[in-house]
């Protein structure tokens, strides 16, 4: 079974760079500049935010659907970055040097399932999960602050074939 995460569409946030202070509070962000390393992981390339750099901490709705699950939690991006991760079998810097809350879906956006898991114990939990025809999707969240990490999905790595919309 293999896996892909992908990071945010960069796109989906390139209003906010280079807005003033006050424009990003309008917009219910503020912008920080990066004073410690592996502290501020970007949504986008997956990979944390390096010193003297600025992230853009915002507010984003993960899980967009009318369901219980719906949800939306900070998350830092990257500012300037627009291009996405996209990782195949390959759990990311910014989930494998943390403790991570993987919540599984099914087809109707319902939690089936849920873990908290650490370094190796994230890929066995993904490909233990996808063994699971009802499982639609995993979400990734840190699960000390709460904040979502990715989305995870099934993959075709020999065709790369990706679920739909994924690639």
């Amino acid at each position: 079974m293999s896996y892909l995460i992908k990071g945010l569409n960069g796109s989906d946030f390139e209003h906010l760079y280079g807005l003033s202070d006050r424009k990003l509070k309008e917009h219910g962000a503020i912008r920080i500049k990066v004073d410690k390393s592996q502290a501020y992981p970007d949504r986008i390339s997956l990979r944390y935010i390096p010193v003297g750099e600025y992230a853009i901490l915002l507010n984003h709705t993960y899980l967009d659907s009318p369901t219980p699950y719906r949800g939306s939690h900070a998350i830092f991006i990257w500012e300037g970055k627009s291009e996405a991760a996209i990782l195949i079998d390959c759990i990311p810097e910014v989930m494998n040097s943390r403790i991570m809350s993987l919540r599984a879906f099914d087809n109707n956006d319902m939690m089936i399932d849920a873990e908290i898991a650490s370094n190796e114990e994230i890929e066995e939990n993904i490909l233990t999960y996808f063994e699971n025809t009802q499982i639609k999707y995993i979400l990734a969240h840190n699960a000390k602050q709460g904040c979502f990490s990715c989305r995870i999905t099934r993959s075709d790595r020999q065709n790369n074939i990706f679920n739909e919309g994924e690639a």
